[in-house]
């Protein structure tokens, strides 16, 4: 079990085109986050779009657009780059999702809280 603070999987579990969310315990509060796979890279960040504050996923785990090419907030169809987390289109197109710490520990996909 990780400690608290951590949310681990085996990359394999998150291919290329893919994606995976988690729930981290920071200290007094729950993150809802997910992991990304563009085939360039893992990347993380909370699952909160910074229009409204809602989930990205309507249904669970269901993140990227139809091409697999972008990430897309279900409620108002915002869509952001997996790499950046930048919004291209949408009503928070300049915005971004929220970043957290993600390290690759030989196979293994750590994200970790911030500042942690």
């Amino acid at each position: 079990m990780p400690p608290p603070g951590e949310w681990r999987c085996a990359a394999a579990i998150v291919p290329a085109g893919r994606t995976a969310t988690f729930r981290l315990d920071c200290g007094n509060r729950t993150v809802n986050g997910f992991v990304v796979n563009d085939g360039a890279g893992y990347r993380a960040y909370v699952n909160r779009c910074p229009h409204v504050g809602t989930p990205l996923d309507l249904w669970p785990n269901e993140l990227l657009a139809e091409d697999g090419r972008a990430l897309v907030c279900s409620t108002h169809g915002a869509l952001f780059e997996p790499a950046t987390g930048r919004c291209t289109a949408g009503p928070c197109a300049g915005d971004r999702l929220t970043p957290l710490p993600l390290t690759l520990e030989g196979d293994t996909v750590v994200v970790r809280c911030v500042g942690e």
